[in-house]
């Protein structure tokens, strides 16, 4: 009697599944932020750093950030005004907040909008995330800062920081 339900439920089951799988991918996991495109960016940011995605800070946070680029976290970053000008548009464009919010606003949980942090690890979202990591896990020599999201996620370049 159930024969005739059989290739429906199937077909339910499978489409469920697909619809399960296509949305994780789309989404890009629990952990994807969109990863820099912008070429100017990716050079100038990515020569010293990872590139980190506008979409892991807020506007407020670029914005203080390439305000005082010559003292970049203990380094002189400046750039010519035009660059400067290029990398914050797009920076801003894409903050959690703004463009980026479809991937940023788990992240920023918790954080201040007007005055964000300068520094991705100092978000409340990220600290309760990393709090199971070992002290001795980010003294080892792959890893050496909290900042170095590569050590770990290996995708991080790609905007996928799931383990």
């Amino acid at each position: 009697m159930n024969l005739p339900y059989r290739p429906i439920a199937l077909i339910l089951v499978a489409v469920s599944f697909f619809a399960i799988v296509l949305g994780r991918a789309q989404a890009g996991g629990g952990h994807f932020y969109t990863p820099v495109t912008d070429p100017v960016v990716k050079e100038e940011c990515g020569s010293c750093h990872l590139a980190y995605s506008p979409a892991m800070l807020p506007v407020s946070s670029w914005k203080r950030m390439m305000g005082d680029l010559q003292n970049h976290f203990g380094e002189d970053a400046s750039l010519d005004a035009a660059t400067t000008k290029a990398i914050e548009a797009y920076l801003t464009a894409n903050a959690a907040d703004t463009g980026g919010r479809n991937y940023g606003s788990k992240l920023l949980r918790g954080a201040s909008l007007v005055n964000g942090p300068l520094r991705i690890t100092e978000l409340p979202t990220w600290v309760d995330e990393h709090s199971k990591v070992p002290a001795w896990e980010w003294k080892h020599k792959d890893v050496r800062s909290r900042s170095n999201c590569i050590a770990c996620h290996r995708d991080a370049e790609r905007g996928y920081y799931d383990e």
